[in-house]
């Protein structure tokens, strides 16, 4: 069985974020998974020239399809999150005819300061870029190569712009709850923290924080002996 190929952000600053992530997605799933950290220090033929953005994977995101040689499908998460149902049902979603496929928020955030004093803006889209079920083989995505990332704005890129609206396809919300910013939902699939990751003091105890926690610590977990 050909494993599905994940994409998680990865940022130096809360390493744990990804590989609580990780493993809240394979403690899930019923298949094989790929999953591969998009780190910048991991590129050679891409150098982030953006100067905005709150973390090191918000424009990296877009060489998901760069990375796949433009072939088959990708899923890509940020790292802020833990999946709290089978990521094969994310997978399941795909829809042949669409470029990529996002959750279609629209809301204006409680918050305009997130994690380390990064400004939080509200904008046209925000947040439609965190999690993307990528159609990399498709024309308009062969577009994304990095030298054309580099020098596109995050604007364009985070808004999808190099795509028809109609091929952009729509996933349950259920796919990227945002606790801090909606509130609690115990049927949410995936939990992301994206005003900050409870790893951090100021978010401990954001909403469904303790559910991360918990995660947490079933990543940190090893079996000792007890005969010794």
């Amino acid at each position: 069985m050909t494993p599905i190929p994940i994409f998680i952000g990865y940022d130096p600053r809360e390493a744990i974020a990804f590989h609580v992530c990780a493993n809240s997605i394979i403690r899930h799933a019923s298949q094989p998974v790929a999953i591969m950290p998009l780190a910048l220090n991991l590129f050679k033929d891409y150098t982030e020239t953006h100067t905005d953005g709150s973390n090191q994977f918000i424009y990296s995101r877009f060489l998901v399809p760069h990375l796949m040689s433009y072939q088959g499908w990708a899923i890509f998460i940020d790292g802020d999150m833990i999946v709290r149902d089978d990521i094969v049902k994310l997978w399941n979603l795909r829809e042949s005819h669409k470029d990529v496929m996002v959750v279609k928020h629209d809301y204006k955030t409680r918050m305009t300061e997130k994690y380390l004093g990064s400004k939080n803006e509200d904008y046209p889209r925000k947040n439609w870029s965190s999690v993307i079920l990528w159609n990399c083989s498709n024309h308009p995505n062969q577009r994304l190569t990095p030298e054309f990332i580099e020098k596109s704005t995050g604007a364009y890129l985070h808004r999808f712009s190099w795509i028809n609206d109609d091929r952009i396809g729509e996933l349950p919300r259920e796919w990227n709850w945002l606790p801090d910013e909606y509130g609690p939902n115990p049927d949410a699939k995936l939990l992301h923290y994206t005003l900050g990751t409870p790893c951090f003091t100021e978010f401990a105890t954001t909403p469904q924080g303790d559910e991360w926690h918990r995660e947490r610590m079933l990543t940190d977990y090893c079996l000792q002996r007890t005969d010794v």
